[in-house]
């Protein structure tokens, strides 16, 4: 499976600003990414303080290519960018070597305060 890491500093970013990503996830990209075409699943990772950072899995080389081309054009006007205030420190492709289900299954949420 194709991935593609983005990731931003949190080091430097203002106050509050974690909330703030959470609020966009929740009520704009979540609803983006949910059924995009020749993306199997994206996941939003944070580290307060730290980093924030969306992991996608696409289903080939292509799709991957092609969205890391046009993501990278405009990174630094990227709405996560403008959050935070400053452009993402790390583009990386890799490759997802397996997934599991565990047994209380997955659940495809825009945000979870538990």
């Amino acid at each position: 499976m194709k991935g593609l890491t983005v990731r931003w500093s949190l080091a430097d970013a203002p106050q509050g600003v974690e909330a703030e990503l959470a609020t966009y996830v929740e009520g704009t990209s979540h609803a983006k990414f949910t059924g995009m075409s020749d993306l199997r699943f994206k996941t939003w990772r944070m580290r307060a303080g730290e980093w924030f950072e969306g992991c996608y899995v696409f289903a080939t080389d292509e799709a991957r290519a092609a969205f890391q081309e046009t993501f990278a054009a405009g990174a630094a006007e990227a709405p996560g960018s403008v959050i935070i205030g400053s452009a993402p420190v790390l583009i990386e492709p890799c490759d997802v070597v397996a997934v599991a289900e565990g047994w209380d299954g997955f659940t495809p949420v825009a945000r979870d305060e538990g």
